[in-house]
């Protein structure tokens, strides 16, 4: 993805609260989870609130990067990978064990992790349609060319309105 793309879906603290806690209610019907894999940096957000919800005190960390400009997607790279404690869940093959992440874009994230753990139920807030077949839950599809402006990434500023150029 080259540069910003053309549409934003701001994303307040407030509404990514009810997303996170919407996406709980439809994994309770998933679950019980035996542990959570959440996907740093932006899976951790929403893994908190999930993990409360749904009672989950195994939590674990798979750390990942492709954003690194916050601009451009690049090569992913894996930072650090699951526990061999998590691996070994169901059988090896990651069943019971709930992946989180904030949004779904390409898809390349979640299926990297899907190799890791074939099994594991893999959730997100928000997904893309290029990433879409990647998740096995979700509460909120945005277009491709859309830009998720997440609450930990903003502040505080004035937006001109619409009709005066803000459109564009």
């Amino acid at each position: 993805m080259a540069g910003y793309p053309e549409k934003a879906f701001p994303v307040s603290w407030d509404q990514f609260h009810r997303d996170a806690r919407a996406l709980a209610w439809r994994l309770h019907a998933f679950g019980p989870f035996e542990a959570m894999v959440c996907i740093t940096r932006g899976g951790l957000v929403p893994a908190a609130v999930v993990a409360r919800e749904l009672e989950i005190r195994l939590i674990e960390t798979i750390c990942a990067a492709s954003y690194h400009d916050y601009k451009n997607q690049g090569e992913l790279r894996i930072l650090k990978d699951v526990a061999p404690a998590i691996k070994a869940l169901g059988g090896g093959s990651g069943k019971g064990v709930l992946v989180i992440d904030d949004l779904v874009d390409t898809g390349k994230t979640a299926r990297m992790v899907r190799e890791v753990l074939p099994q594991a139920h893999f959730a997100a807030v928000y997904a893309k349609p290029q990433g879409r077949p990647a998740v096995d839950t979700f509460i909120t599809e945005v277009s491709q060319d859309t830009w998720i402006y997440l609450p930990w990434d903003m502040g505080l500023t004035f937006q001109p309105p619409i009709r005066g150029g803000a459109a564009g």
